[in-house]
């Protein structure tokens, strides 16, 4: 079976998810309302999946999905599966919990509307009034100590008449201190009433938390997941061994999971599976309608490596980069301080968590560790291009902080799925899309104006030819995926780079259509400007 998370749909899946588009179209001309209301939410956006299975006799079935919920059935609609877990059953005990935590929440609401504000209001009145009295005191009694230094300073006053400002300075200390103690007393019993009613809120909020947390394990103890073993094991148990520890809101419900338990509570076994973005992007998110995309990795990859064991899957097609003679990288220039790396696609820049190779390790291989040599920045896996390392920790620092600064001159080609002019975009442009990481399905990125990271890129297009428009690209910032996102979000160019696996389609493409082409900088170490280019591969 190909791999959920890094695979090219097969022609009998194709064809199936086609069909299935044909038959939401249906649902757009029909005259029942409930089918043009789900033909409408499902153009807002959705996942779908499609799987193909074998009976025992090599007869192959089809099965339908969508992520999460659809419409006022929820999980239930005609031509597709069921959930793996149905806890939306109207006088079930999830229903009964869910209304008693959404009573909770009213009450809180309106206990913070109600009294809370209340209290907060008498007590903010009352501490201003007591206040404004000290404050008036605190001035009376500052302008008779200034009375008493005019004294001084402009005679000598007497032995009866010093003692006398002595004494009054003292009292009207005194006074002061017996003033703030009385308002402390008569504040008090307003702060006593704010004290409990946030103490009861607090209590409030606990018990809602406790009720959530608690039907949250009964949900999660209940998905039981199936494999191809015919094992079983719960969402709670798959996720104790994971980082995270307890499953993520949602886990699931994607539609890998339910295609495969529909699958495998038939005694079918599954052969081949796809999932599509059908609709609109969600907010942020970098979808085009009709591509294929990879099962998410924050909540499917737990759930997956349990319920794929018993099948024989496919390697991720990034291994084919790993295969015996492959490009190697390329030393285009070398002083003593740094040198230029021409990096084919496919290959790391640095290592990560598997085995395989990076160009760091490949720097070490040919210099060896004693020349201290260390990859300066990044290029994506799949881009090709430019590469600085340097020698010794002295020129790491410089070289880091030259790109820190944006001193650092970057210049990308890519050729992009789609035409320029047909789209309406003008030819040269700023892109300004602030990134930030998809957490459940890294190592994607989305957009994000509220908490993402800024990310600016000039592009100037420079052709178009079979279909695909070719751009440079200069990203003043080094966001992960800048390029890609900035090139596929509809908020951008809205074409994605041309073979790219996570934000396009690599169908019909070996290699990401990326390629970092020149690099211009002054080294501050031997002060002359450097200028290098790779020539583009594709």
């Amino acid at each position: 079976m190909n791999n959920p998370f890094d695979y090219t749909p097969d022609r009998a899946c194709e064809q199936a998810y086609r069909n299935l588009i044909l038959r939401i179209d249906e649902l757009g001309q029909s005259h029942n309302p409930e089918d043009v209301e789900l033909y409408r939410e499902l153009q807002e956006g959705k996942m779908l999946g499609v799987l193909v299975a074998e009976d025992a006799t090599g007869e192959r079935h089809l099965f339908y999905a969508f992520s999460g919920q659809l419409g006022k059935s929820g999980f239930h609609h005609p031509a597709f599966v069921g959930p793996v877990f149905d806890y939306l059953q109207p006088d079930g005990y999830f229903k009964s919990a869910e209304a008693d935590i959404t009573r909770q929440n009213t009450s809180i609401l309106r206990f913070e509307k109600e009294h809370l504000a209340t209290v907060r209001k008498e007590y903010n009145v009352a501490e201003e009034k007591l206040s404004k009295v000290l404050s008036d005191r605190k001035e009376e009694y500052r302008i008779s100590k200034s009375q008493r230094e005019a004294i001084r300073n402009r005679e000598l006053p007497g032995e009866e008449e010093r003692k006398s400002m002595i004494r009054q300075s003292q009292f009207e200390k005194a006074e002061l201190r017996r003033l703030k103690k009385r308002l402390a007393e008569e504040l008090q019993p307003f702060a006593s009433r704010l004290q409990e009613a946030t103490r009861r809120l607090d209590d409030m909020k606990r018990c809602r938390r406790h009720d959530s947390e608690k039907l949250q394990r009964w949900l999660f103890s209940n998905f039981h997941l199936l494999n191809a073993r015919g094992e079983s094991r719960s969402l709670m148990d798959i996720f104790a061994v994971t980082p995270l520890k307890v499953p993520p809101s949602g886990a699931g419900e994607c539609c890998a999971p339910k295609l495969l338990q529909a699958a495998y509570q038939q005694g079918l076994r599954p052969v081949a599976m796809a999932e599509y973005w059908y609709g609109k992007p969600k907010r942020g998110e970098v979808r085009i309608a009709g591509n294929h995309y990879p099962a998410c990795r924050g909540k499917c990859l737990p759930i997956l490596a349990w319920m794929l064991q018993g099948l024989d899957i496919e390697p991720p097609l990034g291994d084919e980069y790993q295969t015996p003679g492959r490009a190697e990288p390329t030393i285009l220039y070398e002083n003593e301080w740094f040198c230029i790396v021409d990096k084919p696609a496919g290959m790391l820049s640095v290592s990560g968590k598997g085995d395989a190779d990076s160009v760091q390790q490949w720097l070490l291989r040919r210099y060896g560790t004693e020349k201290g040599v260390k990859v300066a920045h990044r290029l994506d896996q799949d881009t090709s291009g430019l590469l600085v390392a340097t020698f010794g920790h002295e020129a790491y620092k410089t070289m880091q902080s030259l790109f820190a600064r944006r001193m650092v001159v970057k210049t990308y080609i890519a050729e992009l799925d789609g035409n320029y002019k047909v789209k309406g975009l003008p030819q040269t442009g700023d892109i300004r899309l602030p990134l930030e990481s998809d957490w459940f399905d890294r190592p994607r990125q989305r957009v994000d104006f509220d908490s993402g990271k800024e990310a600016d890129t000039n592009y100037y297009f420079v052709g178009i030819r079979e279909g695909r428009s070719r751009v440079v690209f200069h990203p003043r910032t080094g966001r992960t995926h800048q390029l890609r996102v900035h090139a596929a979000s509809e908020q951008g160019l809205g074409m994605p780079i041309a073979g790219d696996r996570l934000y396009g389609s690599r169908t019909g493409y070996s290699r990401l259509l990326l390629h970092a082409h020149r690099l211009r900088f002054t080294f501050p170490l031997d002060g002359k400007v450097h200028i290098f280019e790779s020539p583009v591969p594709f």
